[in-house]
This record gives structure tokens, sequence and C-alpha cells, in this order.
């Protein structure tokens, strides 16, 4: 039996890592005398480099390999002279070893996947749930808002001044206007409110002039208007007693006909 021969299945645990001891640091000299040897243990690990990138997914747990390592450590190892053609079906018998390891690490790692997908799932049905219960909450709300039988009530602050309204009706074809005014503060001297009809297209017309009474209520009816003309809103500004032909700043009122 040559010295190749002898060392032949020790290069393949060492490649392996399984290799400890005295065999171990007699390889490692015998290692690095040898050139050919060197050379086979190149190739080994070459071999157990591609094996592990085919096999993919992460790196088998610690005690799956220490498991696995064992059990080549306490193969029966007979000091039998190995012919040189024969280390490559040696070698293959270790792969063996090692493709069972990466069978072993796949079902793990698969296993844990099932569980995280598991997981992920009663998170989705939870989350289904709650959407489920939203859902009938809104279309609750849009029944409510949607009643034709509802009471709707308006609630304002207790003791409060009420708010200032004004409500036009406007017939385009007639030009005929009817504006009626309630709750409006009174103005200082020399000062009047202008109604103004705010077309759909062209620069505000002039639709009256009033002053509120006593109890913040006025009417304007009828007021000169082209005829025809269609209305987008209405407005209300604060002006001189005689009127203006443009709006002065700010609006203090607007509506949106409806």
């Amino acid at each position: 039996m040559t010295v190749h021969e002898q060392f032949a299945e020790d290069l393949a645990l060492y490649a392996l890592g399984a290799l400890q001891g005295d065999e171990r640091v007699a390889l490692e000299k015998h290692v690095e005398e040898c050139a050919s040897c060197r050379l086979e243990l190149q190739q080994l690990r070459g071999d157990i480099a591609l094996m592990a990138m085919s096999a993919g997914g992460p790196a088998p747990p610690a005690r799956a390999r220490q498991r696995l390592m064992s059990a080549i450590a306490r193969e029966p190892r007979m000091p039998v002279a190995v012919p040189v053609r024969s280390r490559r079906r040696l070698w293959w018998g270790f792969v063996g070893w090692a493709a069972a390891a990466a069978v072993l690490v796949f079902a793990f790692t698969l296993g844990r996947e099932n569980a995280s997908l598991r997981r992920e799932l009663g998170a989705m049905r939870s989350l289904l749930s709650q959407q489920t219960l939203e859902l009938g909450e809104a279309r609750e709300i849009v029944a409510t808002l949607k009643a034709s039988d509802s009471m709707r009530v308006t609630l304002v602050a207790a003791k409060t001044p009420p708010q200032p309204q004004g409500k036009a009706i406007y017939v385009r074809d007639r030009s005929s206007l009817i504006f009626m005014a309630s709750n409006f503060p009174s103005l200082p001297p020399q000062k009047a409110y202008e109604l103004w009809l705010i077309p759909m297209s062209g620069a505000p017309i002039p639709a009256g002039m009033f002053k509120p009474d006593a109890h913040g209520g006025a009417m304007v009816i009828n007021p000169p208007l082209p005829a025809g003309i269609e209305a987008r809103t209405f407005a209300i500004t604060i002006e001189p007693e005689q009127g203006s032909a443009t709006p002065t700043m700010p609006i203090v009122m607007m509506g949106v006909g409806g």
C-alpha cells in the first residue's frame, strides 16, 4: 500500500471536517510535503462547495452538522489498501452522507417556512375579520344618512346669537329674484349690504341693496336684472349706501344654488 492510498480516506474526512486527533495532525503534515495529496484535497473541497451550492437553502443547524460528522467519524475504518482508481468511489460515499444531510436541512427549513406561513395566514384571517366588521359599520352609517324617515336636527351653542342666513329664489326665464335675509348684523351709517348674482361666465351683476331691520331681517324683491342670465351662485358684500358696480372685498356671504 502506497502512502497516497493510506491517506485516501483521511483526505475525504479531512475535507468534510470530520478528521480529528493524531490522524488529522499526521494528514496535515503529509499534505504539506505531498503535492499530489494537496491537489486531491483541493479537488475534494471544490466538490463539497459545488454540492453545497446545489443543495441551496440556509446553513444547517450546528446540532445537525455535529450529528452528521459524528456518524461519519464512527464509521469503521479498516487498515486496508485502497486502490487509486477507487478513491473517487469512496469519496462519493461521503457525498451520499452530505446529500442526506442536505435533505434533513431542507426538511427542517420547509417545516419552519410552513409554520411561518401558518402564522401569516392566521394574521390575514384576523385582518379580514376586522375589515368585514368595519365594512358592516360603514354600511350602517350610510343607511342612517340615506334614510328618508330620519330626523334631522341642527344643534347650536346655548345663549349665542343666531347666525345670519340668506335665501335667494331665482327664476332665470322671468329674470325674477326674491331674496330674504335674517339675523343680519346692523351696519355703520352710510353702509348697506349689496346682493350679487354671479353668472356662469362674466362679471358679477348687482342684484339689489338692503339694510336689515331691528331684528336683522330684510328682503329684496325683483331687482332689475338682465334677461336670461344663468346664475352660478349669489354673494353679499358691504358697500356704500348708493351701491357699487363691482363687489368690494371681502365677500361676507355666498351660497350655491341647489
